[in-house]
């Protein structure tokens, strides 16, 4: 009985330790490694920005960043699954690995690399001033003393709106939102990425971009800080795509060539 009892304590201690080793690969498995096992890269985007990322008639996701990411993905051998969020909600999502990383028109900035790493950058932009088609009295920054802007929020346009003295800053979820007070003037201006305004103005009509860009910035795909892999594979697929001349057809496609 004793030798009985001796011999099942053993093969439960064997099973324990090749549990544990087992348990332990998995858990040094990085994120990229699981990328490229299950063939997918999940990717979180706020599907509210027309050019970039939106949803057509049919409820499909579309835009440069939707084709861009794809593209990139196929670069690498893997799918991009997107999962739509809110722009406010977007790095701590991240952060919660309910994704693998971002593309969502984000600018790089200092603060948001304090929780992110950023790939190179894939897009130039830069922040402006619509307002209506009859205004007269806003023609630059300076003339959005004390007036009421729209933004939307969480953004570099909401960042710089708050900048203006005596402004009365109003965010919105959806830039659309923005776009459709300012129509109906209830703000008096929307400060906002310069190609994605052009692009609102052209549907909606009725307004204008006054004054010159207020900032310049940079896009960039944003992971997670520990996901060095990713972001190296991410960066090399990004300079593949421009020297295949793929990325060139997609600002022609989105962007008619120009910016």
């Amino acid at each position: 009985m004793m030798c009985s009892l001796k011999y099942f304590l053993a093969l439960v201690l064997v099973f324990l330790a090749f549990s544990g080793c087992a348990k332990g690969e998995v858990e040094m498995k990085d994120t990229f490694t699981r990328i490229l096992e299950t063939k997918t890269l999940r990717v979180g985007t706020d599907a509210t920005y027309p050019l970039f990322e939106t949803k057509d008639a049919g409820g499909n996701l579309v835009g440069f960043d939707i084709d861009l990411m794809n593209g990139l993905c196929e670069e690498m051998g893997v799918k991009a699954e997107f999962v739509v969020v809110p722009f406010d909600g977007i790095i701590p999502g991240l952060e919660n690995e309910k994704y693998d990383a971002i593309i969502s028109a984000m600018t790089i900035t200092p603060k948001r690399g304090e929780r992110v790493n950023f790939t190179q950058p894939y897009y130039l932009s830069g922040q402006s001033i619509a307002v209506r088609e009859e205004e007269e009295r806003i023609k630059g920054v300076e003339d959005l003393i004390g007036k009421k802007i729209g933004v939307q929020l969480a953004t570099t346009g909401e960042m710089e709106a708050k900048k203006i003295e005596g402004a009365e800053v109003v965010s919105f979820d959806d830039i659309l939102m923005a776009f459709t007070d300012l129509k109906n003037g209830n703000v008096d201006a929307v400060i906002n990425d310069v190609p994605v305004s052009r692009k609102i103005i052209s549907m909606k009509k009725g307004m204008k971009i006054v004054g010159p860009l207020l900032t310049n910035e940079s896009y960039g795909i944003a992971v997670r800080k520990e996901d060095s892999k990713l972001l190296v594979a991410i960066n090399k697929a990004l300079e593949s795509h421009k020297k295949k001349g793929k990325y060139e057809k997609l600002e022609e496609k989105w962007f008619g060539g120009g910016k």
